[in-house]
């Protein structure tokens, strides 16, 4: 009875969280801006905004680096990731893959450049602006891997792709078991990672595979998008899962979104956007506000297009940060992928301007 009544009332917290969003569509939005930072990425799959310095980190991971982007300038800060690729009919060059900051200097990186199996999850110290970059090699502690296990009937986990931190947990989601979609997760001991293992078999729960996107929601449960088919439209969920009892709370949120490849949460109202990447059709692809329906729906409310978007992160300040794989202009060869900025998204509707 005590664990039925406490999944009730996190069920009623998710609710009220998306119910704050709908009030907001009485309001004018500040959507501000799209401005490009930088250009010229190879295939970049993840952002983090460095606590402290505002410094915004991208896994430029075609070209098998995590960089820096400082006065909009690129940085390298660790090299000489392994490289695979990812996808079927369309496939892309990856590296390094999600990142989070779980203090001002350790980062994060999702691998996704080997195997499944083989993959990493991997933390570093990073080195100052201005400092020489170090190679992939020098992490702090192990790289964890999730190995095949045939004994239990596991298959081996790789591209880890979106990275939240909860407590003193990094949570990952993975590609491997399309039949189970793991999100899996390792203990943060001392800046390092440890007892990475597999953890919630997200396709059981919503029967919605490919779990990408993941983030910390501002009551502290573990928001997932799950892609679902990239051959197929209009299957993309938003899920949330308390961390404790790593079970599905509220409802599992139908978006109509194709392909759900990000989620972030503004750090002034907690409003909740996601970025599609549409990979049947990558001339939808856009960034969403996702708002209160029904109890079983979400709105999708489009703020800009976006040309095959991969991740984003907020700054402090309500900026919001996203990485595009972008496309070739015409007659031109090399990377075409960027970073963007869109500035004030999440500031007071009501705030003087």
């Amino acid at each position: 009875m005590k664990k039925l009544i406490c999944a009730l009332a996190l069920s009623l917290l998710v609710g009220v969280a998306l119910a704050q969003d709908e009030t907001d569509e009485n309001n004018k939005d500040k959507n501000g801006t799209v401005e490009t930072i930088v250009e010229g990425l190879d295939n970049p799959c993840g952002v983090a905004v460095q606590p402290g310095t505002g410094h915004v980190f991208v896994s430029d991971s075609a070209a098998l680096r995590v960089v820096r982007i400082v006065d909009g300038k690129i940085e390298p800060v660790i090299t000489g990731f392994p490289k695979d690729t990812y996808g079927t009919e369309t496939q892309y060059e990856i590296g390094p893959l999600g990142l989070c900051f779980i203090d001002q200097n350790t980062l994060i990186v999702g691998g996704g450049g080997q195997p499944d199996g083989e993959d990493m999850l991997r933390a570093y110290k990073v080195p100052e602006a201005g400092a020489e970059p170090i190679t992939a090699d020098k992490m702090e502690g192990a790289g964890q891997r999730l190995v095949a296990e045939p004994d239990d009937n596991l298959v081996g986990e790789g591209d880890f792709y979106g990275v939240a931190v909860i407590g003193t947990t990094v949570y990952t989601t993975c590609n491997g078991d399309d039949e189970k979609g793991w999100l899996a997760k390792a203990d943060i001991v001392d800046g390092k990672l440890t007892n990475f293992i597999r953890s919630i078999a997200t396709k059981e729960k919503t029967n919605v595979d490919a779990p990408v996107a993941i983030t910390r929601s501002p009551e502290g449960f573990i928001a997932v998008g799950q892609m679902g088919e990239v051959s197929e439209t209009a299957d993309s969920l938003l899920t949330f899962y308390d961390a404790s009892e790593e079970e599905l709370v509220g409802w599992k949120y139908e978006t109509g979104l194709n392909d759900i490849s990000a989620l972030a949460y503004g750090p002034k109202r907690a409003r909740l956007f996601a970025t599609d990447f549409s990979w049947k059709d990558p001339s939808k692809g856009a960034l969403y506000k996702l708002v209160a329906d029904t109890a079983t729906k979400c709105k999708a409310v489009k703020i800009t297009d976006l040309d095959k978007p991969t991740s984003m992160a907020f700054d402090p300040e309500g900026n919001l940060y996203i990485a595009v794989l972008g496309s070739p202009a015409e007659g031109l060869e090399g990377p075409c992928g960027k970073l963007i900025v869109i500035k004030g998204l999440d500031d007071d509707p009501d705030k003087d301007e």
